[in-house]
């Protein structure tokens, strides 16, 4: 039995195709990056920052988020690496699955459930906020019961707050879920046209707001601690475990691998430079709204349109950043809807899941019972439970996957020195060290609830995969078969 645990899969040749009809490569290096750059801008730099800033890291809030990047650069680098090797659309669950065995690759693909669909969910409903405002400003109400969840955390419990459902983030998930089954071609193509709007929109909020910083709002830079986790450096890192959440999803180019048309080049393009060019933008935000409003003021659901209301001579810019609001966050529910389904589809071609998580339309070419389960799952989400519990435990689920990245490519470089490498993570005995090491940093700033949330999921987990995937793994299978009687 350990043995099986432990087993590789080493030969992942038979990707396309394999089990019936095959995606269809459409994406270049632009769509990729935009796919990354779709995941990463959204709920991070319209409402995580100015939280993040006003209640653990004051201005020193760009230095969480140098902190993030830094941590996810390592990572990019070793996914950058891995997608020249394996070039199929599991990301992270694939590449332990080659270097740490079966067991530790469901670990990390149960996480990344945790990762791509309730962060979506998080993310709907940040999406509702900003759409009640923008209908506020037009005269037009939704009823409250329609806009909020039915349950709330208050006191260490669940508590109904009376609401019915979040009908805009259900709303929202449907539509894009019905983009997502009908194709890759036409979902990238919606994303690409909402990542140009929005990153426009967010360079000319920058542009129009830095007339208007107030230097001495960034006085003291480092806020004295007043806490465990209350502004000094302790706040700067916890600050960094939240807006970490920012950062989630610029590895989501890894799990188009199958629909990009030349993966060993392109693949490396799109995270590392949607993974730049959304650091500077988060940056360039970061710096800007801490020094339009101090600081304190900015732990709204709005900061960016609180910061901007606060000075009657950007009150033009409140439209855009609504609308830019709406757009990024869209896209990245958007995105994590193409990435979740593949993860299964792959899990479901290698048996760990039942052969209806495996299947392709034969006419549109998306894992559509996929799509259509993902999305319901996030709707359901959405509607029934608020941001703070959906957010809990998503960063800790991506740090344990970026951890396995970062580990199996050094455990490749030792197993596997032949293979052909288009891309190589430079020093990679420092640079995957570094990013382990960072990532387990990350990993202890956490609160003691993450860590017992994350044991109520992986014990779930552990459940479906020995009640189901080990007795019907495809590897198991093979292997048996080979056994001499």
């Amino acid at each position: 039995m350990l043995k099986q645990l432990l087993a590789r899969k080493t030969d992942f040749s038979g990707a396309d195709g394999a089990h019936g009809v095959a995606l269809q490569r459409t994406l270049g290096p632009w769509g990729l990056t935009a796919l990354g750059i779709g995941a990463v801008i959204g709920g991070g730099i319209f409402v995580i920052t100015g939280q993040a800033a006003a209640e653990h890291a004051g201005p020193a809030i760009i230095l969480s988020f140098i902190i993030a990047a830094v941590c996810c650069s390592f990572t990019a680098l070793c996914y950058a690496e891995f997608a020249t090797l394996i070039p199929m659309s599991g990301s992270s669950y694939s590449y332990a699955y080659a270097t740490l065995g079966e067991l530790v690759a469901w670990f990390i693909g149960w996480n990344m459930v945790l990762e791509y669909g309730v962060s979506a969910s998080a993310v709907a409903v940040s999406w509702t906020g900003y759409f009640t405002s923008f209908l506020d400003n037009m005269g037009m109400h939704l009823p409250a019961v329609l806009t909020n969840a039915p349950l709330a955390y208050q006191d260490g419990h669940l508590v109904a707050t009376g609401a019915l459902f979040n009908l805009p983030a259900v709303a929202i998930t449907l539509a894009l879920t019905w983009l997502c089954y009908v194709g890759i071609r036409e979902s990238s193509g919606a994303n690409l046209a909402m990542v140009i709007l929005k990153v426009g929109l967010i360079v000319v909020v920058i542009v129009a707001g830095w007339q208007y910083v107030n230097p001495h709002y960034w006085e003291p830079f480092i806020p004295p601690q007043q806490g465990p986790e209350k502004y000094g450096w302790a706040g700067i890192m916890r600050a960094s475990t939240l807006v970490f959440f920012a950062y989630i999803g610029f590895e989501a180019t890894s799990t188009a691998a199958q629909e990009a048309k030349n993966p060993q080049r392109d693949l490396p393009i799109g995270t590392l430079v949607s993974l730049a060019v959304c650091t500077v933008l988060y940056i360039g935000m970061a710096a800007v709204i801490t020094g339009l409003l101090p600081f304190d003021q900015l732990g709204t659901s709005e900061p960016v349109v609180t910061a901007v209301r606060a000075h009657p001579q950007l009150n033009w810019l409140r439209w855009l950043v609504e609308i830019g609001a709406l757009i990024g966050l869209s896209s990245v529910v958007l995105v994590m809807i193409i990435a979740q389904p593949r993860i299964f589809m792959i899990m479901g071609n290698d048996g760990l899941l039942p052969p209806v998580f495996a299947k392709i339309h034969p006419r549109y070419k998306t894992p559509h019972i996929n799509t259509v389960i993902t999305g319901l799952g996030i709707a359901a989400l959405a509607a029934v439970f608020p941001l703070d519990i959906l957010g809990d435990l998503v960063s800790m689920g991506t740090l344990i996957a970026f951890v396995a990245v970062c580990a199996g490519v050094l455990i490749l470089r030792y197993t596997h020195p032949e293979l052909p490498r288009t891309f190589r993570v430079p020093w990679a005995p420092v640079i995957c060290t570094l990013g382990v090491l960072c990532c387990l940093g990350l990993l202890y700033w956490e609160n003691w609830y993450q860590w017992l949330l994350m044991g109520i999921w992986t014990l779930i987990g552990l459940a479906i995969y020995f009640g189901y995937g080990y007795r019907h793994s495809r590897l198991r299978r093979s292997r048996a078969t080979m056994q001499p009687n």
